[in-house]
């Protein structure tokens, strides 16, 4: 059965059942992001923030890879797997946070600072990537600052974590002026009132907060360090300061604790456009899909390598 754009809505079982079928036709594998909606995490065949389902995807011998996530995270996974297929099941969802620098912005940040090191957070283009000399995560960003034999560090595009980062090294750190605008959000106002409701709440923070948010934090961590956070932890009640979808994943994980999200607008709408229906026509058409081209792609494929090189 195949599903067309003007076929009329069909259930989530017949959905799944179809994408099951299709996965072993195209020999596919479904790399979800912690952020996406619950139907899609149900379904993933690895469920990871960005750089750990790149990684995942080089490692896979599937010919196609579905990446249920945003623009960035497909073209990395392109990057790192040049010999398979990437498919973006919304070609629409983008990065606020990855368009906030372009190439020219970056090459003024290089002249006007020649003696610095560029550091990119893995949220970027390709093309920024390229001009780069290291790649971070929000898991590793501290240990790569820590790691690069440089005394003067560029960092884009995210403020709030070059800032954060900052704090534990020994470096004159210039910073782009980007930002995530979902963690954006969630301000310290939201987290004093659910410490006064929770007072025995853990409140654990993503790195792309605001620095007064991440101040008020017990623990600093991306999303996949907030999943081992609270699996590790004797805490019963959390405070998760980041996009209200990882939630879901921590409840079905931890059942026996309990999550609080701080603002309900921490919602990223990009990360809410991949469906099961979306998915469907992606893996039936094998569109849209995402290249990057050579040039640019050996360039980005060096900075991601020497940053795990490092770290």
């Amino acid at each position: 059965m195949t599903l067309s754009r003007q076929t009329p809505p069909t259930s989530r079982e017949v959905l799944v059942e179809r994408i099951t079928e299709l996965k072993a036709e195209r020999n596919a594998i479904l790399l979800v992001h912690n952020y996406q909606l619950p139907e899609v995490q149900d379904i993933a065949d690895y469920l990871g923030d960005s750089l750990a389902l790149s990684r995942r995807a080089a490692e896979t011998d599937a010919d196609v890879i579905v990446f249920c996530g945003v623009h960035f995270m497909a073209e990395t996974a392109a990057i790192l797997s040049p010999e398979k297929i990437v498919l973006l099941p919304d070609e629409r969802a983008g990065c606020p946070m990855a368009d906030m620098i372009c190439a020219e912005q970056l090459a003024e940040l290089k002249a006007a600072h020649p003696k610095a090191v560029v550091v990119t957070y893995v949220n970027s283009s390709a093309e920024i990537k390229a001009m780069s000399d290291y790649c971070c995560t929000s898991a590793n960003a501290v240990k790569v600052l820590q790691a690069i034999e440089a005394d003067e560090v560029i960092f884009v595009p995210d403020r709030w974590l070059a800032s954060y980062s900052a704090r534990f090294v020994d470096k004159r750190v210039y910073w782009h002026d980007g930002f995530c605008p979902t963690h954006h959000r969630i301000l310290s106002d939201h987290i004093r009132k659910l410490k006064a409701d929770h007072p025995g709440a853990v409140v654990v923070a993503h790195p792309e907060c605001r620095s007064d948010v991440v101040d008020l934090a017990d623990a600093v961590e991306s999303t996949s360090g907030i999943c081992r956070y609270v699996k590790d932890s004797a805490a019963k009640e959390f405070i998760i300061a980041t996009e209200v979808g990882l939630v879901y994943r921590l409840e079905k994980e931890n059942p026996e604790k309990r999550f609080y999200t701080p603002s309900y607008v921490a919602v990223c709408p990009n990360m809410k456009m991949t469906t099961l229906e979306k998915i469907v026509w992606a893996l039936e058409d094998l569109s849209p899909r995402v290249t990057v081209p050579e040039d640019i792609a050996s360039r980005a494929r060096a900075c991601i390598d020497r940053m795990l090189e490092l770290v």
